[in-house]
């Protein structure tokens, strides 16, 4: 390709990008190229203008912040807020609390330990992994900073019922603010289910995360934190910095951290559009319908939802009528010397320790994966149906003491932990 045709693509690309930023950070950004272009290219010139149009009623810019830690820093904004309340009221602030699913993601639990904010649960049961509004608006108390509602739970997959919360606060005249994780949910429903209402339509949820490493469909490390004003992010937690030559605001954890999984999400939005989402997601969703009625036909019980009432992903399990001899982690280990990574998880707290698998269903898991997915499934539960209980006991522990994956494990210094979930109640803690 002549060198005036590389340079016109290049310009191209740094245009796009160029739009594409000013429309996320919500100004109005003029964009030229062409200095110091060989003389003859072409394309030596351009201009681009990029805005965010004005809401009908002036309302307080949403605040946007980028990490892939983005919980914790919504806790520790959720915590300082209510603490300057109970300052300025003359109140006791010490003693923190946060309601929540037992169901939630192990970072929750993380960022209320480590900012002293004790963990209030709404328990899961045996027919129900999500929070239950009113019990959970029952929780709240004087030093309540938040509910942390699960676009998308990890387990199922399924949508907490925000809107229900949001009604039960607002009916009651509660004055607690709602955080969604939305870190799956986010890039799914407002496409599958445009009509669901769990976002700053409901005047209570006053914070939102997202991750862009799962559904967002870029590389892992990136995850965008959104409140709904500036009212919801106490000031004296953003820093202004200079020393790069400008000034930025920066509300951070992790400090130093490379921007390619920006700029890969930057590449995304540009390149896929509101269409492109949407049309990736249905597909999605339309998978992991398929799947669930293979696996619903070879007798498992499925505990996910379909036709988009949930996350595009396959959560089931054996059914108890039939009194396998063998487990749900009897299967896992099978799948993987297929070559399959299908873990076998225990239930969120309160359920019984009910055993699940999951299938989570991503841009690459084509219908023709998923049938040698469900061919591998069918051929494993037969071999184990013609093996003995003590012959599986055994394979399980030689592939725990002769594989990678089972010689790995925890420090023996931090080994059979009592603090979190999963050592109170053998809830498994899954990588989400």
């Amino acid at each position: 390709m002549a060198l005036s045709g590389i340079i016109a693509e290049i310009d191209a690309e740094i245009l796009k990008l160029q739009q594409a930023r000013a429309l996320l950070s919500g100004t109005t950004q003029t964009a030229q190229v062409g200095r110091g272009r060989p003389k003859g290219s072409k394309n030596a010139k351009a201009t681009v203008t990029a805005k965010v149009a004005a809401p009908a009623k002036k309302k307080a810019a949403a605040k946007r912040s980028l990490s892939p830690e983005g919980r914790k820093r919504i806790a520790d904004a959720m915590k300082k807020r209510w603490a300057n309340k109970r300052k300025a009221e003359g109140k006791d602030f010490s003693k923190p609390n946060i309601v929540m699913s037992s169901a939630v993601q192990v970072c929750w639990e993380k960022a209320a330990r480590y900012f002293d904010v004790e963990e209030k649960y709404c328990f899961c049961t045996a027919d129900r992994y999500v929070i239950d509004p009113e019990e959970a608006v029952n929780l709240i108390d004087e030093n309540t900073i938040g509910i942390c509602t699960i676009l998308g739970t990890t387990y199922t997959g399924e949508y907490e019922d925000t809107k229900k919360i949001n009604d039960i606060l607002v009916e009651r005249n509660i004055d607690c603010p709602i955080h969604v994780d939305a870190a799956s949910g986010g890039f799914v429903a407002p496409f599958v289910v445009p009509d669901l209402e769990w976002d700053f339509r409901l005047e209570k949820v006053v914070s939102i995360n997202v991750s862009g490493h799962k559904y967002g469909l870029v590389y892992p490390g990136v995850g965008w934190a959104v409140w709904r004003s500036a009212e919801y992010l106490p000031q004296e937690l953003v820093f202004n910095i200079n020393y790069l030559g400008a000034d930025q605001a920066s509300f951070t954890l992790n400090f130093s951290k490379g921007a390619s999984q920006v700029l890969g999400q930057y590449y995304q939005f540009i390149r896929l559009g509101k269409v492109g989402y949407r049309s990736i997601m249905k597909n999605l969703t339309r998978t992991a319908d398929y799947l669930s009625a293979c696996l619903e036909a070879m007798g498992f019980l499925i505990m996910s939802h379909t036709g988009g009432k949930g996350l595009p992903l396959v959560a089931f399990r054996l059914n108890p009528e039939r009194q396998h001899h063998w487990d749900e982690f009897a299967l896992a280990h099978l799948l993987r010397e297929r070559g399959w990574v299908l873990p076998a998880y225990t239930m969120a707290p309160h359920s019984d320790k009910l055993k699940l698998m999951r299938v989570v269903v991503r841009e690459d898991f084509s219908r023709a994966r998923c049938d040698a997915l469900v061919s591998d499934i069918r051929q494993s539960v037969i071999s184990l149906m013609k093996m003995k209980g003590d012959r599986i006991e055994e394979h399980m522990e030689h592939v725990a003491g002769n594989t990678a994956t089972g010689k790995a494990g925890t420090h023996p210094d931090y080994k059979d932990e009592k603090h979190s979930l999963q050592g109170q109640h053998g809830k498994s803690h899954p990588i989400c």
